[in-house]
């Protein structure tokens, strides 16, 4: 099992921090972690991100950090250097996943099609960003569950909040990517660690009805 799969399994919604600063990272990491979070995404295109990306991995070892819209080969082992552990992207570039897995890195690219999404596991992804989920409704979630490998991690992002986590769960979705409903710039600490608690909540609903 992969140490995403694993971290995953322990709690199913992976925080997107796009637009962090490096000098709120670290804080707002803890408040995460303290909420459930166990992996944590730091998008290339924030300010300074491989310095956030070195301040969470300092401050929370033990979760899985990682980038996010990581689009170039080149990128992928600035990412692994800085402690990132995972690299998201929101396209499925075979060059990239081949790097990551020969840097010791695991990959999640971002798929829409079946297609895809064989191609990116064939390459060594460990689980695959269904992305935008605004396109991805359950329904085709659950289509592409029937076809894909029983084991097969799949993480709709885009437009993910309260409101929805429920049918995609029930769909095979097997986690989650939260942004803009969990962090925005500007956003305090104790306010995206509020954030935190409440998308937690409701992530622990959902799965409560899907049981």
């Amino acid at each position: 099992m992969s140490h995403f799969a694993r971290h995953l399994a322990e709690f199913p919604l992976v925080a997107i921090l796009r637009g962090i600063e490096p000098g709120q990272a670290a804080d707002v990491a803890l408040a995460l972690w303290d909420a459930g979070f166990r992996i944590i995404e730091v998008p290339l295109n924030s300010p300074q991100p491989l310095r956030s990306i070195e301040a969470i991995a300092r401050a929370v070892p033990q979760a899985l950090v990682g980038a996010g819209t990581v689009l170039e080969v080149s990128q992928v082992r600035e990412v692994r250097d800085a402690g990132g552990r995972v690299v998201i992207s929101p396209n499925f570039h075979e060059a990239v996943v081949r790097e990551c897995v020969a840097a010791g890195v695991e990959s999640v690219p971002g798929v829409a099609t079946a297609s895809e999404a064989f191609d990116a596991l064939r390459a060594g992804a460990c689980a695959l960003k269904l992305f935008p989920a605004e396109m991805i409704p359950p329904s085709a979630v659950k289509a592409m569950r029937a076809v894909l490998p029983s084991d097969t991690l799949l993480l709709p992002v885009g437009g993910i909040g309260t409101d929805n986590m429920q049918a995609y769960r029930k769909s095979g979705a097997s986690g989650f990517g939260i942004g803009s409903s969990l962090f925005a710039p500007g956003l305090s600490t104790g306010e995206v660690a509020a954030r935190a608690r409440a998308v937690a909540q409701a992530q622990a609903h959902a799965d409560t009805i899907r049981a």
